[in-house]
C-alpha cells in the first residue's frame, strides 16, 4: 500500500494513471487497496464527470496520508544504505 501513498505524493491521479505507477497490481487488487486505505482516511476518492462517458476516479492523500512522506523517505533512506550496498561474503563452511 505504500506504493500508492508514494505514487499519490506527486499529486492526484486516476485509477488508470494509478495503475501504471504502481505497476504490477492487478485491476481488482488496486480497488481493494485503494478502498482500504480510503478507509484508513488516508485517501479520498473523488468521481468526476465525464459527460456521456464512464465516470472517472481520482485519488489524492488527505492530511494524515501527506505525513507518511516522512516515513517512506526514511524507508528510502534505509533502503539506500542497507539494499545498494554490496552483500557481505559468506563464510565459508567448515570441512567435516
Amino acid at each position: 500500500m505504500l506504493h500508492i501513498v508514494r505514487a499519490l505524493l506527486n499529486g492526484e491521479k486516476g485509477f488508470n494513471e494509478l495503475a501504471r505507477a504502481v505497476g504490477g497490481c492487478n485491476s481488482a487488487t488496486l480497488t481493494q487497496r485503494l478502498e482500504q486505505l480510503e478507509t484508513l482516511s488516508l485517501i479520498n476518492k473523488r468521481t468526476e464527470d465525464s459527460h456521456g462517458k464512464l465516470a472517472r476516479s481520482v485519488y489524492s492523500l488527505t492530511p494524515a496520508g501527506l505525513e507518511l512522506q516522512s516515513v517512506i523517505d526514511a524507508i528510502d533512506g534505509w533502503a539506500k544504505t542497507h539494499l545498494d550496498a554490496p552483500a557481505p561474503a559468506l563464510p565459508q563452511p567448515s570441512p567435516c
